[in-house]
C-alpha cells in the first residue's frame, strides 16, 4: 500500500466556483497509485467542495444564482459579521456544502463522470488562498 498527501494553494477569485481538476489529477498522476481513493480536504470555514458539471457554465452560474437567494449577504439575522456582510453568509453556504470528498482512482485517474468536474466554491466576496489538502491512498 502507497500514499501521497500533498497540500495545494489555490487562490480563488472572489465568489463562484473555479474548477480544481486538473491540479487534482497532477497530484494522482504524481502519486504512482492505479487503483485506489483519493481524499480531498478543504481547509477553510467559507469555501467548500464540490463534484459538479464541467461543461455548460450557466450551471454554475445557476448554482451562484440560487445560493445568493438562499442565503443573503448581510442579513439582519446574522449577528457574526466580524469580516463583513459576506462573513456569516459564507459560514452558513459552507455548512450547506461540504469540504470534503472521497474520489475512487483506477487506472491512475480519478473515476469521475463524463460531464464531472472539482470545484473549489468561494463564497467570500474577496479574493482568497486556499489550502487543500489531496491525500490519495492504494496500490
Amino acid at each position: 500500500m502507497k500514499q501521497q498527501q500533498e497540500t495545494l494553494r489555490l487562490r480563488s477569485r472572489g465568489r463562484g466556483l473555479a474548477e480544481i481538476t486538473e491540479a487534482v489529477a497532477a497530484v494522482i498522476r504524481v502519486s504512482g497509485i492505479r487503483t485506489g481513493l483519493a481524499t480531498l480536504h478543504l481547509r477553510h470555514t467559507s469555501a467548500s467542495l464540490l463534484i459538479q458539471e464541467n461543461a455548460d457554465p450557466d450551471v454554475r452560474r445557476d448554482l451562484e444564482a440560487w445560493f445568493s437567494r438562499l442565503v443573503v449577504d448581510g442579513d439582519r439575522l446574522f449577528v457574526h459579521t466580524m469580516e463583513g456582510p459576506d462573513d456569516m453568509s459564507a459560514h452558513v453556504r459552507t455548512a450547506l456544502t461540504t469540504v470534503n470528498l472521497s474520489i475512487p482512482v483506477s487506472d491512475g485517474r480519478m473515476v469521475l463522470g463524463t460531464w464531472q468536474g472539482i470545484y473549489l466554491w468561494e463564497h467570500r466576496t474577496h479574493p482568497h488562498t486556499r489550502e487543500l489538502v489531496v491525500h490519495v491512498l492504494g496500490e
